[in-house]
Formats: structure tokens, C-alpha cells, sequence
């Protein structure tokens, strides 16, 4: 049984830092790409980061240079590492993983206070 459970999400000030995790098992992480989206009320769901079984990342414009994705293949866990945090990243933050399948896990809330 797959399994993703985000954890790292709360409530920070503008400009402030939050690292969320995603720990997965249930799957063969190692050959898995991994993937953080987020959605905010009344909006879809959107892209973040996304980081390949060879550790190759794609970030949305919105974020680059502000969040870095990275893995962790022995701890089968994926990380997204969010700096300079502005009030329109709050939103719940989803892990995903792709290995022929998409599997998500429950999300995470970030919330960003002005």
C-alpha cells in the first residue's frame, strides 16, 4: 500500500522559512519522481517542484530561486525547502509520486501572515 505523509507545513511571518517532508513507503522511491503541488482556496491545484529519480528538478516561475526540492533515497523522503515565504504561498501542499501511477498524500497547510 502506497503511502505519502507530508508533514512541516504551519503558520510563519512574510519572509520567514518552512521545510516541508514527504515520507514515502509502499513504493520503490529510488526509480520514483517526486513532486510538491499546492492549492490555495478557490483555486486548482497548481506546481511547484517536481525532482526526478536522477535528481533533476522543474520549478514553477512563481517560486524559483526562493524554494529548492531535494531527496533523500535512503530515508525515502523528499523535501521542499521554502525561503523568502510571501502571503500568496499559503496554500495546502501536496506530495506526489510518479511511478507509472500518481499517488498523492493528504496534504500539508503553509500559511504566510503579512
Amino acid at each position: 500500500q502506497v503511502q505519502l505523509v507530508e508533514s512541516g507545513g504551519g503558520l510563519v511571518q512574510a519572509g520567514g522559512s518552512l521545510r516541508l517532508s514527504c515520507a514515502a513507503s509502499g513504493i520503490i522511491f529510488s526509480i520514483s519522481a517526486m513532486g510538491w503541488y499546492r492549492q490555495a482556496p478557490g483555486k486548482q491545484r497548481e506546481l511547484v517542484a517536481t525532482i526526478g529519480s536522477g535528481g533533476s528538478t522543474n520549478y514553477a516561475d512563481s517560486v524559483k530561486g526562493r524554494f529548492t526540492i531535494s531527496r533523500d533515497n535512503a530515508k525515502n523522503t523528499v523535501y521542499l525547502q521554502m525561503n523568502s515565504l510571501k502571503p500568496e504561498d499559503t496554500a495546502v501542499y501536496y506530495c506526489n509520486a510518479y511511478f507509472g501511477v500518481i499517488r498523492w498524500g493528504q496534504g500539508t497547510q503553509v500559511t504566510v501572515s503579512s
